[in-house]
């Protein structure tokens, strides 16, 4: 039995575990990335372990049970394969699917990768908000489950000598789990092995590049070599030497790269287009979908997708590259992240991370801002939303002695800031964040939320965010609430381990603002908590001693904010993280409601999530009324469980086509009930330029 949370335990994996809910109820738990899904079994027998090897595709762990019928509480995509692994159709919402008797593998894409192997005949049904996999007697059916979450597979150590840092940059091509076009896909790309400052040049043997037949070959400069980081990655290429910057291949292939910021421009162009060209011809492959992207562009291509998919990478790479850029441009993804790295020698630590996003890497000359212009940013955001929302305006304070940077702004969903300074405009990455994401403790019990109001005149936030964490009823939470912690009181807070702290109050760089003085995060023993909202003024230094101390990442503050002004953004964020946006996407859709919003970043590692999402990637809905009809638009934020690459279908009836899952989707006409239906999921919606809540819409007309 787990004590946690009550439910008794069927396997004993580390990464899934599977337990009993209920009599007729399976729930498994990836106990690392802190997601569960639970099963209906009509009339089903006691689950008992089984072996993972019967599966074609790997899992962690399986049981075997007898039942009538799978009842899923969500409708979400299935992949039907016979004995033999070829995919015979994919379904999803408002399905209706008959399979004869024979052998079959169900992939399940649930919050926790589930795969179901039958010997029987299969009916797949499904409207908005349920499907039934149903067989037509008692039968026993086997279910693995897999973890997400991939560790490095080791750790190179490299010498600050920029050809060290080469062939350091050559090694993270190791961790692609295939050089076919499904690497596009983020469970098939690894977790690239990590790197360490040392006094010698190692790489495992373990961690040889594959054979591609491709290099890239530079200048031996940082400025060259992080910028091609996540390149030479996705390509399992080495990085070499050059006099000037190109790819190279074994045909003798060449394609220059350019110098400056050229050189920078193409890189990028070159990541984004052999990464999306892979997404279209992957549909020739082991999942044969309808995918938007490609059925908007194929009548523009002169690619044959079916012959591309057969041949190698570097031949792939070629013809790729032979396709104008201006052709694919405006079906691309919107890219999940662009990180701006300063080009010193402490920075390659943080490679590995940011290239496990697939970021786009710039590597800017370091443009210091004076303080005072922090001043001017909150009081144009103060001013422009205040215009909007009616309110007054109010002086704002700045510390007088930080060194900010304001990146010059990239067409990504998120945007992050590797080096020393404090960023304007973008989260504040460290290879400490990322190191402790790595260390943490597996768990298959609640998600614990700890809520701390040190500020009697913010307690309206406190009565908000409340009644949000907590309120998913297909997830457990504990949920605990303090008031005016006193120093001591506060410190075994922060120490004592949880999923993430939301703290209302005043706070200094020196420290948090208690009854009996004040608690600074450097001196605590440990950091228990995994993520945190640090609501309250200058919040910055405090955020990135609990970074140091152990937690992973959070929001914080980089000047005094107005009170009105933290409380909106306060709750407007609560809401976001309950309904599984990470903290970056979090903050991107909640800064635009409030006058405060330019003064909040993000350190450490902005990929981090609460709680998992409803659907697999979180969304923002834009609602317009256009006569007797309803013009809606989707934006989908990228998480790090369903990375760039991964697949989302809005769930519209008559609509099965797939969409790659980043940035703007889409934009659909749908009548008032076709709305009604589509919103049924919690999610936020932006109606007249105003956030609003999908539940909150349920009884009214946008």
């Amino acid at each position: 039995m787990d004590p946690s949370n009550g439910q008794a335990s069927v396997t004993d994996s580390m990464a899934v575990r599977f337990g009993t809910d209920g009599d007729d109820g399976l729930e498994v738990v990836d106990t690392v990335e802190r997601r569960r899904y639970s099963l209906e079994l009509a009339g089903a027998s006691a689950p008992i372990e089984s072996s993972p090897d019967r599966f074609r595709f790997p899992v962690d762990a399986a049981v075997s049970v007898e039942t009538n019928a799978i009842v899923l509480p969500t409708a979400i995509a299935v992949y039907v394969r016979d004995g033999d692994g070829a995919m015979l159709a994919e379904t999803g919402q408002f399905a209706n699917e008959r399979f004869p008797n024979g052998t079959y593998s169900l992939e399940l894409c649930a919050p926790v990768k589930l795969y179901v192997r039958v010997r029987s005949s299969v009916q797949i049904t499904a409207d908005a908000n349920e499907m039934r996999i149903e067989f037509p007697e008692r039968t026993t059916i086997t279910v693995g489950a897999r973890s997400k979450h991939d560790q490095p597979a080791g750790t190179i150590t490299t010498t600050d000598d920029p050809e060290d840092v080469m062939a350091a940059v050559s090694a993270l091509g190791s961790a692609l789990k295939t050089t076919s076009p499904e690497r596009s896909y983020p469970t098939l790309r690894g977790h690239p092995p990590t790197i360490e400052r040392g006094e010698q040049l190692s790489i495992p043997e373990t961690l040889s590049p594959p054979d591609t037949g491709i290099r890239i070959e530079l200048p031996p400069d940082y400025r060259y070599v992080y910028v091609v980081s996540s390149l030479a990655y996705y390509l399992g290429a080495t990085v070499d030497p050059g006099e000037e910057a190109r790819i190279v291949t074994d045909s003798g292939y060449t394609h220059p790269l350019g110098t400056g910021e050229e050189f920078e421009r193409e890189v990028e162009r070159t990541l984004k287009r052999t990464f999306f060209l892979d997404c279209l011809t992957r549909t020739e492959g082991l999942y044969p979908i309808d995918l938007h992207e490609r059925r908007a562009l194929e009548d523009r291509l002169d690619v044959d997708f079916a012959t591309l998919y057969d041949q190698s990478l570097a031949a792939q790479l070629e013809a790729y590259l032979e396709v104008p850029y201006e052709t694919i441009e405006p079906q691309l993804p919107e890219w999940k992240l662009t990180s701006h790295v300063t080009p010193t020698a402490d920075n390659v630590e943080m490679l590995p991370f940011l290239v496990n996003d697939l970021a786009v890497i710039r590597t800017p000359a370091v443009q210091r801002v004076p303080a005072s212009r922090t001043e001017t940013v909150a009081v144009e955001g103060f001013l422009r939303n205040s215009e909007r929302s009616g309110s007054a305006t109010a002086a704002v304070q700045q510390p007088s002695a930080e060194s900010y940077v304001e990146p010059e702004t990239a067409d990504s969903l998120e945007q992050t800031w590797v080096g020393q300074e404090m960023p304007m405009g973008a989260s504040k990455a460290t290879p400490e964040a990322y190191r402790n994401r790595l260390g943490r403790e597996q768990s298959s019990g609640e998600i614990e939320i700890v809520v701390v109001c040190n500020d009697a005149e913010m307690d309206e936030e406190r009565g908000l965010v409340d009644s949000v964490y907590g309120s998913r009823e297909e997830l457990a939470f504990d949920v605990r609430i303090h008031r005016d912690l006193r120093t001591a009181e506060l410190a075994a807070v922060l120490e004592t381990d949880a999923d993430f702290l939301h703290y209302i109050g005043h706070i200094e760089p020196g420290g948090f603002e208690c009854p009996d003085g004040r608690l600074d995060a450097t001196g605590l023993d440990r950091v228990g908590v995994d993520a945190f909202l640090l609501n309250g003024c200058r919040s910055y230094d405090q955020g990135m001693a609990l970074i140091d101390g152990g937690a992973i990442g959070g929001i914080v503050t980089l000047t005094d904010v107005i009170n009105t002004g933290a409380v909106s953004i306060g709750t407007d964020l609560s809401r976001l993280l309950n309904c599984g946006f990470p903290l970056r996407a979090a903050l991107e859709v909640a800064k635009d409601e409030s006058v405060v919003g330019e003064q909040y970043i993000v350190v450490g590692d902005g990929g981090m999530t609460i709680a998992q999402p409803e659907g697999g990637t979180p969304c923002l809905c834009e609602v317009e009324r256009r006569g007797e009809e309803y013009e809606v638009s989707m934006k989908a934020f990228v998480n790090s469980h369903d990375g760039i690459g991964s697949l989302i279908r809005p769930e519209l009836e008559g609509d099965d086509g797939y969409y790659l899952n980043s940035g703007y989707i889409d934009t659909f006409r749908l009548s008032s009930d076709e709305l009604d239906g589509f919103l049924y999921r919690t999610m936020p919606v932006r109606i007249n330029g105003e956030l609003r809540w999908s539940d909150d819409l349920s009884n009214e007309t946008p």
